[in-house]
């Protein structure tokens, strides 16, 4: 394994010997720093595994840190001879924070793989990291085009990180929009003017979704009146919603991967009276969203999987049971299947190369996950997660593969508007 910044323990070790030196005889020598990774102890595996267990979004590191010890319980914590050592890394879903942690995680505490991560912001960040220090990173969310943009810049580089647990904002934004469309065509919905807003959180996520969905929207003729991006952690959407109820929008696009921001945002806009239909992407992500926003979230359309499989199901009862909060499909879900996709990946790495390693995972995800010559078949989520050179970073989307069902709420249940195929009922506008 390349290590790259064994010049940073050079002064260390020459200043080490005159502190022993100095020491008295029977005293305990303070522990030796080191700028290098710790050497992993013979029959351990140390797994990284990255997540906001703080901060705005720490329910969704709650929910990340359920599902991952979950899947390895069902495995004893263990692949082949080896026993998986946790170390949970803290993003606090900041990327300078996120940079620290994920270094002092590979540095000191000696991970050899990671997997998991929430924000695009952070995987931008942290895929340096991963690259520089050359572990691979399973299943990280991050969706915005910087991380594709990156990867693509120098594979054999950012490599590192592997496989993105979920694809870029305009391979998803497109439902929304034919959804949207589609309702018009059927006269299900006659807006006076096709107006549209955007409000998102000013993250790569945020942008990239606002992008993405705008550039969608006016291809169909509509006209942008406002696009504002807001802090993570905002709590006032007051001045926004009533901005937007006076210029009567009629479609209003939003996402915030902070439960709190999102859930405040819907509240408001009841609260004035906005008469908007409101794409709300990710008020779902959270399990407690309806607790947080209750009626206010009628009309809301959103983008979220489901429980659909009789596994599922089986997982969400015992998620709830074990840690007493009802899961999300695309948080505790999805954390779930890419927490079994690199079970998987390091049973097969151990099986061929005959040793779990930093370098035996990465060799075999890169000969057999990235290539598409295997893929992960046995999740509660996707039928199937399956990447290719043409789609990497991102998995293959579509039906049979990875794709989320547009749904639209009602008293806390997200009935799917689209595709026709799926759909349970027609989209519906607000009275």
């Amino acid at each position: 394994m390349g290590r790259k910044r064994l010049d940073k323990a050079l002064p260390l070790i020459i200043i080490l010997p005159l502190i022993l030196a100095t020491a008295g005889c029977g005293s305990t020598p303070p522990p030796q720093p080191s700028g290098k990774p710790v050497a992993g102890t013979e029959g351990v595996f140390k797994l990284g595994i990255l997540g906001p267990f703080s901060g705005p979004s720490a329910s969704t590191g709650d929910e990340f840190r359920g599902a991952a010890t979950m899947a390895f319980e069902a495995v004893n914590w263990q692949i082949g001879e080896y026993e998986i050592e946790p170390v949970w890394i803290d993003s606090q879903s900041d990327p300078d924070a996120a940079v620290e942690a994920y270094e002092q995680a590979i540095v000191e505490d000696g991970i050899q793989a990671a997997i998991l991560n929430w924000h695009s912001s952070v995987a931008v960040a942290c895929m340096d990291v991963a690259a520089e220090y050359e572990i691979p990173h399973i299943f990280p969310y991050g969706a915005t085009e910087a991380v594709n943009e990156q990867f693509h810049a120098d594979p054999d580089h950012y490599g590192y990180w592997m496989n993105k647990g979920w694809p870029v904002s305009a391979k998803l934004t497109k439902a929304y929009v034919q959804a949207v469309e589609d309702a018009i065509a059927q006269g299900l919905w006659t807006p006076d003017e096709k107006t549209l807003a955007i409000c998102a959180e000013n993250t790569h996520w945020g942008r990239g979704f606002g992008a993405a969905i705008k550039g969608e929207l006016e291809a169909e003729g509509w006209t942008t009146v406002a696009e504002e991006y807001c802090r993570l952690d905002e709590a006032d959407f007051y001045p926004t919603l009533n901005r937007l109820k006076a210029q009567d929008v009629a479609l209003v696009a939003t996402t915030h991967t902070a439960m709190p921001a999102i859930a405040a945002f819907i509240n408001q806009a009841d609260e004035i009276g906005l008469e908007s239909l409101i794409i709300a992407d990710g008020l779902g992500w959270g399990g407690e969203w309806y607790e947080m926003t209750g009626p206010s979230s009628n009309y809301i359309i959103d983008q979220i999987p489901s429980w659909a499989t009789d596994e599922g199901q089986a997982f969400a009862e015992a998620f709830e049971e074990q840690w007493g909060v009802a899961p999300s499909p695309s948080a505790a879900g999805l954390a779930y299947d890419g927490t079994n996709m690199f079970i998987q990946v390091a049973q097969h790495a151990l099986e061929e190369h005959g040793e779990l390693t930093s370098d035996t995972v990465y060799s075999w995800a890169k000969e057999n996950l990235q290539t598409g010559a295997w893929s992960y078949t046995d999740g509660i989520v996707m039928d199937e997660y399956k990447y290719t050179p043409e789609t990497l970073p991102d998995p293959v989307v579509g039906k049979g593969y990875y794709m989320f069902p547009v749904r639209q709420y009602f008293d806390g249940e997200g009935e799917i508007i689209y595709p026709p195929e799926w759909a349970e009922q027609e989209l519906q506008p607000k009275p």
